[in-house]
């Protein structure tokens, strides 16, 4: 009866965790810009290329790929009886839409066009190391049909073992003669029904320029708990600390946890691992716990640290910040990416490679506003209040490039030139607390301005609550949400500012 009650849960949660797997949500990152050397095969005017193998397996909407085709048109198709037929270059529907003329695919910019003249190219290639490399397409100076003077170069990036997609708009020109102007950029399933596009960036005519985004799912490595740790002896095995699993998943469990090296010993209660301490018997092993009577699948894996996986510059086993151990459990940005990972630690879109700066004492890492706390670890790095973020005042996605009272010092890193725009305003006048927070969330304003509107959306972009000014801003109970990252946007007057707390 026991055994069929553990085989029953686990059955429901492989579901909901299946359920869950085609919920993308898009945020913005850093720009970004790869480099790619095998041509794409095929690139005439309007058409698909041939059936092109993805270095690793890829699970888009749920189902796993290890082939592509690329069309000449700024998609990626994962429909490969599409390989070296026409591709569509005309539409007027918004995504998502089933009649869409394109299905199934990662929208990196759609738009028509035509590379007969052999201005542009369209390369691809790999980067990295497995479990964690990166399949990208290049686009670079692609003219426009009928506008051979208006050039689009995006990129699109592949992640092994994430199911992340990066698209970079990296000079998206506008040809506003043919077909409306009209591009996108997004996701779209085989249905047409389902779909998700970067903000502003859905049909419609539209540049972009040193832009980058992030499609992605909340918990795609489903709810198991991953403990990921360096490989000292390039052996494949090391002794795990246990303890560090409890102080994450039940730190007031009383008695302690219990681990055990199958599914059936941990059904049955028997054989559990003796101590704390245990060694794998495989590069990437799965054991087993229960909380609170629900199945916890914990995966240990060993890694070499002396590749730096997302490129950043920051050695792997530095990125190791609470220094427990596990870089499965550094995310100081809460995106979802471990820092070992991401190639933006604290999420402040500035790339941690710009920002892991040592001063001119070499032993000393930036720490522009001396808080303690380096540039890429910091959301704000010059202390004046205002998130990194928030200072990119041409809002290109890069807040490098951005330096408005012109004293050769990016606005970020500038503490004196705090921007006090309508916006930037509306920020510093509000402040919500705790954060995380348990049960309430408290929001205070100091402005005259009345909030109009309080949203709360979780991680996937899904509205949790809406509050109308007949509601109380002042307190919003939160203690019916689950655990994890929430965005709130509040609303004043015609203002509108988005900000990030922590369920606990």
């Amino acid at each position: 009866m026991i055994k069929n009650y553990f085989l029953a849960l686990a059955t429901i949660l492989f579901c909901q965790f299946s359920i869950g797997q085609s919920n993308y949500s898009v945020s913005p990152i850093p720009f970004q810009q790869f480099t790619a050397t095998l041509p794409v095969q095929g690139t005439q005017d309007d058409i698909n290329s041939n059936i092109i193998p993805l270095p690793f397996n890829f699970d888009f909407y749920g189902v796993i790929y290890n082939q592509i085709v690329v069309s000449t048109n700024g998609y990626i198709d994962f429909r490969t009886t599409t390989a070296n037929q026409f591709s569509p270059w005309s539409f007027t529907q918004s995504v998502p839409a089933a009649d869409f003329p394109v299905k199934n695919s990662i929208l990196g910019c759609f738009h028509d066009m035509n590379n007969n003249t052999g201005l542009g190219y369209i390369n691809y290639g790999t980067y990295g190391t497995a479990p964690y490399r990166k399949f990208v397409v290049v686009f670079n100076n692609n003219p426009q049909f009928s506008c051979t003077t208006a050039v689009s170069t995006i990129q699109m990036i592949l992640y092994e073992s994430q199911s992340i997609i990066d698209v970079q708009l990296i000079d998206k020109q506008l040809c506003s003669t043919w077909n409306g102007g009209r591009a996108v950029t997004g996701l779209i399933n085989l249905a047409g029904t389902t779909g998700i596009t970067a903000p502003g960036r859905n049909t419609g005519a539209w540049t972009a320029y040193h832009e980058g985004w992030r499609f992605s799912r909340s918990g795609y490595t489903s709810g198991d708990y991953q403990y990921v740790k360096c490989d000292g002896n390039s052996d494949g095995i090391e002794e795990f600390n246990l303890q560090v699993v409890q102080n994450d998943l039940a730190p007031n469990a009383n008695p302690v946890l219990s681990f055990y090296t199958s599914l059936a010993d941990m059904q049955t209660q028997s054989n559990p691992i003796s101590g704390l301490n245990y060694t794998n018997i495989t590069t990437t092993q799965t054991i087993y716990t229960m909380i609170n009577g629900m199945v916890k699948s914990v995966v240990l894996s060993v890694i070499d640290c002396a590749v730096d996986y997302d490129t950043d510059s920051v050695a792997t086993n530095i990125e190791d910040a609470n220094n427990d151990t596990n870089l499965a459990n550094d995310d100081t940005d809460i995106d979802g990416l471990p820092n070992y990972l991401d190639n933006d630690d604290d999420g402040d879109l500035v790339l941690t490679s710009v920002e892991y700066v040592f001063t001119k004492n070499a032993l000393i890492l930036m720490d522009t506003d001396n808080d303690g706390k380096p540039n890429y670890l910091d959301n704000d790095d010059d202390g004046d209040g205002v998130l990194t973020f928030n200072e990119d005042v041409n809002s290109n996605g890069n807040p490098a490039d951005d330096d408005a009272n012109a004293n050769g010092i990016p606005d970020y890193l500038d503490p004196s030139n705090i921007l006090v725009t309508a916006t930037n305003a509306l920020e510093n006048s509000i402040k919500f607390y705790p954060n995380p927070v348990v049960d309430v969330l408290h929001i205070a304003s100091t402005s005259s301005e009345i909030i109009s509107n309080v949203s709360i959306y979780s991680i996937s972009g899904a509205l949790i609550k809406d509050l109308k000014s007949a509601d109380t801003f002042e307190s919003i109970s939160v203690s019916d949400l689950q655990s994890g990252l929430y965005f709130v946007k509040i609303q004043v007057n015609d203002q509108v500012k988005n900000f990030k707390f922590i369920k606990k």
